[in-house]
């Protein structure tokens, strides 16, 4: 893919801006630079077989072994999809561990520490916003990240945890409520749990990710799973099942950041 940067020169008009006027000689011209980036896209799969002889006592006890291996290999195949998409495999980086993106530390909290567990509620709020400002300010404020990934802890943690004592609004609908991307995007922050955040972080911390989850921003090239010729061998039955991905292709890394320490 080509992860570009563009630019265009000013003209002696006013404040730089390509007006066309009875004194204009010259029109100013757009300038893109290019860089051509290239990940491998690999080839994937499994085969399941059984013999005649399987299929059938499978299926006289009710729990037919063909579909048994089905739903296994599903499973497989869509762990493996996770697994690339965020951490990456193969000698590429994921969505979570790019040295493309921009990596800081959340700030130190009035109780001492950085954790979420040690902060009050304004002070979460403040990382949030400060991570999602950060990307937003990195895109030339063209982008503002839509989507706040967190470690499962983290999350049950504001999910379960009240604003105050005194009142009904857990931390989690508190951040939705008041995040910068509400007031930016007109709608709230999406703030998912992702397993793969836990202990991500420098020092085996949380780490959060903010992101704009948009093609053009970023994206994952693949070929979905389908069946090829199924054949037999002596007396084994089988089916191989195949799919290609490559690695997530980050075409604006500005518009992504990090923040360990939480």
């Amino acid at each position: 893919f080509l992860r570009s940067n563009f630019a265009a020169v000013g003209t002696t008009n006013v404040a730089g801006m390509p007006f066309i006027t009875s004194n204009t000689t010259a029109m100013p011209g757009i300038t893109i630079d290019g860089e051509p980036v290239t990940t491998p896209i690999r080839l994937l799969g499994y085969k399941l077989a059984w013999t005649s002889v399987e299929l059938e006592r499978s299926q006289l006890t009710g729990q037919p072994i063909d579909k048994a291996k089905f739903d296994a290999m599903q499973s497989m195949y869509q762990m493996a999809i996770d697994r690339q998409v965020y951490t990456g495999s193969g000698g590429v980086e994921g969505l979570l561990n790019s040295s493309l993106i921009t990596v800081g530390t959340v700030a130190t909290g009035t109780g001492g520490g950085t954790a979420w567990t040690g902060k009050k509620p304004e002070e979460i709020l403040a990382d949030v916003n400060t991570l999602i400002t950060g990307a937003w300010q990195a895109s030339g404020y063209a982008a503002c990240p839509e989507k706040l990934l967190l470690p499962p802890e983290n999350f049950a943690y504001i999910s379960t945890q009240k604003v105050s004592d005194a009142g009904s609004v857990s931390i989690l609908t508190y951040l939705e409520d008041n995040s910068i991307s509400l007031r930016t995007n007109g709608r709230k922050l999406e703030i998912v749990p992702v397993k793969w955040l836990s202990q991500r972080g420098a020092g085996n911390t949380g780490r959060m990710v903010a992101y704009t989850n948009r093609e053009n921003f970023v994206r994952f090239p693949m070929v979905p799973i389908r069946r090829e010729t199924p054949y037999f061998q002596d007396i084994m039955f089988v089916s191989p099942y195949i799919w290609a991905m490559g690695g997530v292709e980050f075409v604006y890394p500005e518009t992504v950041r990090y923040a360990d320490g939480i």
